[in-house]
């Protein structure tokens, strides 16, 4: 039988370091990562799809686009209510907290 022995400080500075890194690959972590406005490339990379999935959802009607600026751009906060709008298991799973939130998890 193993016994470990693990210092409670030096446990928690690791937890912290493996938190900070999983941050820091977020694709969150920083305002670069995705613009207020997104053109079709950013999107693409964004939800990792390729150029006929993005025409198809730009010509979505139900999809958040601004075309005013010449080319389409995708508001970034819009894209994320719509996703939450058309994700299933959220609508089937967090009823309650859905509601409460206004339909944005």
């Amino acid at each position: 039988m193993f016994k470990i022995e693990v210092n409670p400080n030096e446990l928690q500075q690791m937890i912290m370091a493996a938190v900070q890194k999983a941050i820091e690959q977020s694709p969150f972590a920083s305002s670069q990562m995705h613009p207020t406005l997104m053109d079709k490339k950013q999107l693409m990379e964004f939800l990792k799809i390729g150029a006929t999935k993005a025409a198809e959802l730009l010509n979505r009607e139900d999809f958040p686009v601004i075309r005013e600026f010449g080319h389409p751009r995708v508001p970034f906060h819009s894209l994320m209510a719509w996703i939450d709008d058309h994700t299933e298991w959220v609508k089937a799973n967090a009823k309650g907290y859905w509601e409460q939130r206004g339909g944005v998890a």
